[in-house]
């Protein structure tokens, strides 16, 4: 990890939590924002190198590949862009573990529909942002003071997420 003076393992941890409190990220295939939309991520406590969407066979995610996701957390608390190989999943135990009747609603033919398509994130590279900067640093703001610094200890960039 670089770029960080707060503590790096702390904010993934914030960066997780947050991630789990909120039902969307925007995704995107790298290198075409055309591509970039809404989409509810599928996480599994126990796999923190990976996230899972289900989309339709006929989307722009299905010719897979290098993907970029973005992130705002409620209440913008936090702020994340992160990148990683989207790849269909292929096992039915996990398609299982994540399917719930928000997901079925999408879908005509329920779990069996031949149009869905579910895909596993292999996460890569990532930046987080704490957004609670706090009333302190609000103010220093609004008085025109410089708040870099504290900014900084409130960021990081990671290898892996």
């Amino acid at each position: 990890m670089k770029h960080a003076e707060g503590n790096p393992e702390d904010l993934k941890k914030k960066f997780w939590k947050s991630l789990a409190d909120s039902p969307f990220l925007f995704l995107q295939l790298t290198n075409d924002s055309s591509t970039a939309v809404p989409m509810s991520p599928q996480l599994d406590k126990d796999a923190n190198s990976s996230i899972w969407f289900f989309t339709h066979t006929k989307s722009d995610f299905a010719r897979l590949g290098s993907a970029t996701a973005t992130f705002e957390g409620k209440g913008h608390d936090m702020f994340a862009r992160f990148n990683g190989t989207l790849v269909k999943e292929t096992s039915q135990e996990r398609f299982d573990q994540f399917w719930n009747n928000f997901i079925e609603a999408w879908y005509d033919g329920g779990k069996t529909d031949p149009d869905i398509l579910f895909l596993r994130m292999d996460l890569g590279d990532a930046e987080i942002w704490d957004g609670d900067i706090g009333l302190l640093n609000t103010a220093k703001m609004a008085l025109g003071m410089t708040v870099h610094d504290e900014a900084e200890k409130r960021h990081v960039d990671t290898v892996d997420i």
